[in-house]
């Protein structure tokens, strides 16, 4: 029986790596367009994921779409 090869983690690495430069450079786009601080860009970053993120106990008719439908035959 030959020897069971692992997987090499850096192409995961890489992925990751890629991601997190192209993430740095669009927050620096962010500030030079705004002219503002990184920090202020992180805020707005946040503050954006915040307004995103959906409470799970929002009580229903708040204007959303409900998590699940059913169509009826009529």
């Amino acid at each position: 029986m030959g020897k069971l090869a692992r997987p090499q983690r850096y192409p995961v690495d890489r992925r990751a790596d890629q991601m997190a430069l192209e993430l740095q450079a669009a927050k620096e786009i962010l500030a030079e367009v705004f002219k503002i601080k990184m920090t202020e860009v992180d805020e707005m970053i946040l503050s954006r994921l915040d307004e995103a993120t959906i409470p799970l106990d929002r009580p229903e008719g708040n204007g959303l779409w409900p998590r699940e439908f059913r169509l009826e035959d009529g």
